[in-house]
């Protein structure tokens, strides 16, 4: 009895998998940025996005900044660099993750200090879904992640260093 009752929950688990992935939902989850230090003019912010049908994010606004937009961080030999991206392409079914050493959301012109604690509204517009808006929680100096922790598990050494354009 319990197998039957479990090969129809898979079933009913596929097909609302299924209706979702039609939608063209997107999950939005771990929207964070680090404070910035007393007269910072620039930040970034991070986010995990899964499109069950695939889309692209194109295009990002926040009234915490002037200006937002979506940039790569890369190494050439040995050389960090930082180039602005006309989009993201989200896979179906794949998470990606906006995150320090790879794409990210910067912000520039902010209008004021981001504090650890508070948060700001940020929306991501994607071909498919549209405009989402997300609040995105802002984590100490230096963290690494959006539970805030620090150094040791980041991809890239010395991405805790403030960036500077």
């Amino acid at each position: 009895m319990s197998f039957k009752m479990l090969a129809l929950g898979a079933g009913i688990a596929a097909f609302s998998t299924m209706a979702l992935a039609q939608s063209g939902n997107i999950e939005i989850t771990g929207a964070w940025a680090r404070a910035t230090p007393g007269g910072a003019e620039a930040a970034a912010a991070y986010v995990t996005l899964d499109a069950p049908a695939g889309d692209r994010l194109t295009a990002v606004s926040t009234p915490a900044a002037q200006k937002a937009g979506i940039h790569e961080m890369s190494m050439d030999n040995g050389v960090m660099k930082m180039r602005p991206v006309d989009s993201v392409d989200l896979p179906p079914g794949q998470k990606v993750t906006l995150k320090p050493g790879g794409y990210h959301i910067m912000l520039t012109g902010l209008a004021k200090p981001l504090v650890e604690g508070q948060s700001f509204p940020l929306t991501l517009d994607f071909v498919k879904a549209g405009k989402r808006e997300v609040m995105v929680s802002v984590q100490k100096v230096g963290a690494m992640g959006p539970g805030g922790e620090t150094g040791g598990s980041a991809s890239m050494p010395g991405m805790n260093v403030p960036m500077h354009h």
